[in-house]
């Protein structure tokens, strides 16, 4: 995928992510998912995985085995499916109709146009341009009731009617 520098890695295993506690894995993942997600944490463009171990009271190689072996990608990936997640809403959605990419990409968490539009590639193949006018539903019309002809009274002769002559 030339288009946006999007190369495939190949995954690497790492030592450490079996040395996680499954316990502790499983609870990590849904304070995770809490923080990110639920309190919208991704939205936020310099919240690293540095500042959610702080949050989260661990360290980033915990948060980083648990993103990798409980969502089988890594911690920017993880964020920026959710960011894209809700751009694929806004984009559709008649309120933001007048937003313009730039906007839409920073009200997500991007940090710029270009990472946005990576991303969005990478995860729908296609652009958020293009996604929009695939997806975006087309304005209602307001219905318009044909009008009922009134019809023309037939047309009589008019017939003149005898004068009455006084003799």
């Amino acid at each position: 995928m030339a288009k946006y520098n999007i190369t495939e890695k190949k995954e690497r295993e790492a030592a450490y992510r079996s040395f996680v506690n499954p316990k502790l894995m499983d609870e990590l993942k849904e304070k995770i998912i809490d923080v990110i997600f639920t309190q919208k944490k991704y939205k936020d463009k310099t919240y690293s995985a540095k500042k959610l171990a702080a949050a989260l009271g661990t360290n980033t190689r915990y948060i980083s085995a648990v993103v990798n072996v409980q969502f089988h990608m890594n911690y920017t990936s993880f964020v920026n499916k959710y960011r894209i997640e809700e751009a694929m809403a806004m984009l559709v959605d008649s309120r933001y109709k007048d937003m313009n990419m730039e906007d839409i990409s920073d009200t997500v968490g991007f940090s710029n146009r270009q990472s946005f539009y990576a991303s969005f590639y990478k995860i729908n193949g296609c652009t958020p341009r293009d996604y929009k006018l695939l997806h975006m539903a087309p304005e209602p019309e307001e219905e318009v009731v044909p009008k009922k002809r009134a019809r023309k009274p037939k047309a009589t002769k008019k017939v003149k009617e005898p004068v009455a002559v006084e003799a």
